[in-house]
């Protein structure tokens, strides 16, 4: 593995992947030879930028959680200037990943992913956890090809009887209720969640595609999709309790696991699950820099398990090193950090645009692509991601394929500008 560095027990690797303030490693724990990831997190930047209390609540949320079929956080290790979170390594990848290149998967493996995604969520919801973001991106496969929750970034705990206000999610994956901006229950939340994601593991596509924001909202609060031909009758049925536009009578967790065709060769998860305890002092613990130490002088955190930032800081095609700053720009691409909202952040991007004498074409993507074309030049166009991270913070990739650098710099700057002017009011 190239081993160069030891964290704790752990032999640090080679990096899989890497950000300005965050890395993820593979490593090796030297008391057992488990191979694990270790992400590394600039405590500097959590800090600076007041998200210390998101992280430690993800920290207690995912010290609630102990499933075969959720990503297992096994330690926190902090220094002076780094928190190194050690969790399981799930080899296979995204579940996404495996739907591009097989464009739809077969009803047998379609139904043995959703039968352990349906474990996983059941086992959240029975601790009062809700993921809010369940889609193929946040789905990993281990070696064995399980399936494996993670990403619990947007989660929230929901107490007996309460129910849930914050708007937040992807946009295909995301349930009516959540859209018409009322409070809503997580829990049929998340089973919509689970119905779009049964839908395009049989598809190949998503049953709410539109290139129109509005439009595809539209289309979510009509439930307004069309099986393909080869449905077999029980799954368009268990589809169309899945996807019902009322809350209320949408099939539960429970239902779900009594239908026919989930069923099928249904093998539910094996072990004894435990639900662990959250401390708030170990929770701080990883905050707080010890005198005089380094970033060799490593602190273990008493046993437990975290989730911060839980593959946000660090994955594959969200790259959130400059979420809070502009980028130099290199290689025609830039990233920049956005305090509004995802639908105020559109806007902003639609106006600069504008200024910059661009036309606006969407393009149907869980990021949310949108394609940039000059209204003079046919050889120009930019390409830009919005990537939601948190209600009120989304991070904006442009990149330039082809064209002149004057109008990319331009409608950079003046969407730089956009971006932060509201950061700006209010330190005033």
């Amino acid at each position: 593995m190239g081993i160069t560095k030891n964290v704790g027990n752990y032999q640090l690797g080679r990096t899989i992947g890497e950000g300005t303030f965050a890395k993820v490693k593979l490593a090796k724990n030297i008391t057992n030879n488990q191979i694990v990831a270790v992400k590394i997190i600039d405590k500097q930047m959590v800090l600076s930028n007041n998200l210390m209390s998101q992280v430690q609540r993800e920290i207690r949320t995912m010290k609630l959680l102990n499933h075969p079929n959720i990503v297992r956080i096994h330690e926190v290790i902090g220094s002076k200037t780094k928190i190194y979170i050690v969790m399981e390594y799930a080899a296979g990848g995204q579940l996404s990943d495996k739907l591009t290149y097989m464009e739809k998967l077969s009803e047998e493996d379609a139904r043995k992913y959703f039968q352990q995604l349906v474990d996983a969520v059941d086992y959240c919801h029975s601790r009062g956890v809700y993921h809010r973001d369940l889609k193929p991106e946040n789905l990993l496969l281990d070696n064995q090809g399980n399936l494996k929750v993670s990403d619990f970034g947007l989660s929230a705990l929901q107490k007996p009887g309460s129910l849930l206000s914050t708007a937040c999610g992807s946009p295909s994956y995301v349930a009516p209720e959540v859209l018409n901006k009322k409070t809503y229950d997580g829990a049929a939340a998340d089973v919509w969640a689970c119905g779009v994601i049964l839908f395009e593991l049989c598809a190949g596509y998503l049953p709410f595609i539109d290139p129109n924001l509005m439009n595809l909202y539209t289309k979510i609060l009509r439930a307004e999709y069309e099986c393909p031909k080869w449905f077999t009758p029980s799954q368009k049925q268990l589809i169309g309790r899945l996807l019902n536009p009322r809350s209320k009578k949408r099939i539960t967790v429970a239902e779900i696991a009594e239908d026919e065709w989930f069923q099928r060769d249904y093998k539910p998860a094996a072990g004894i699950y435990f639900q662990g305890k959250s401390y708030s002092d170990d929770v701080r613990a990883v905050f707080e820099p010890e005198k005089e130490s380094s970033e060799e002088d490593i602190v273990p955190e008493t046993q437990g398990f975290i989730n911060a930032f839980q593959l946000i800081a660090m994955s594959s095609d969200l790259d959130l090193s400059t979420l809070f700053e502009e980028q130099d720009d290199k290689n025609n691409r830039i990233m920049l950090g956005s305090k509004y909202t995802i639908t105020e952040t559109i806007e902003k991007i639609e106006k600069a645009a504008s200024d910059a004498s661009l036309s606006v074409e969407w393009m149907s993507n869980s990021k949310m692509q949108i394609q940039l074309k000059s209204k003079f030049r046919s050889s120009f166009n930019l390409l830009a991601e919005v990537i939601e991270v948190a209600p009120t913070n989304c991070v904006v990739e442009v990149s330039k394929p082809a064209g002149e650098s004057g109008i990319y710099k331009e409608f950079c700057r003046s969407l730089s500008q956009m971006l932060t002017e509201k950061s700006r009011k209010h330190r005033r």
